[in-house]
């Protein structure tokens, strides 16, 4: 086993553009930040530290946040970095420090099991609605199965199909 200090290391982009994820969307949506650490070597790797969001809904998009950033900036980085877009004549260490980055972010792209804890404090805390408790249940489980899936490498496997496959298969869809 690699030791998760060892992870964060050599995947600490991705732990960086994960919390300015976090920190993106409580800027957006005007929740007030208390403290952020983009990274270091120890549990949690970052996090950001807010007060509590006005709605469900602001509690789910902070939350679920990183998840749609990391992603779409894994696969630009991924395309990038196999020439795919804007740098058809890209090659060498370049090529290789862009597809490194794009695994490393699209890696770090699942919310962690915090961000699963404050999103079930907000869904099922007094005056929740229905249809916030509906949406937020099933990204719920999607984010403990993620949290398990990593002990068998199933972030690693989504940041390299996110960085690698997804840009191909974007480019080669009918037109």
């Amino acid at each position: 086993m690699i030791p998760d200090w060892l992870v964060a290391l050599i995947t600490f982009p991705g732990i960086v553009v994960h919390e300015l994820a976090h920190l993106f969307f409580c800027k957006l949506l005007r929740v007030r930040v208390l403290k952020v650490c983009l990274f270091r070597l120890g549990d949690p790797a970052g996090y950001v530290i807010h007060e509590k969001p006005d709605s469900v809904y602001q509690s789910l998009l902070i939350s679920v946040g990183p998840f749609l950033f990391n992603t779409i900036a894994g696969a630009l980085m991924g395309a990038l970095g196999q020439g795919l877009v804007f740098l058809p004549e890209a090659r060498g260490h370049v090529s290789y420090v862009l597809i490194w980055l794009g695994v490393s972010i699209a890696m770090h792209a699942f919310p962690s099991t915090g961000d699963a804890k404050a999103m079930w404090q907000a869904m099922w805390s007094n005056g929740s609605s229905a249809p916030a408790k509906l949406i937020g249940t099933p990204l719920l489980i999607l984010i403990y199965a993620g949290a398990l899936g990593s002990i068998f490498w199933m972030d690693a496997i989504y940041g390299i199909s996110v960085a690698m496959l997804l840009p191909k298969l974007l480019i080669n869809l009918p037109a």
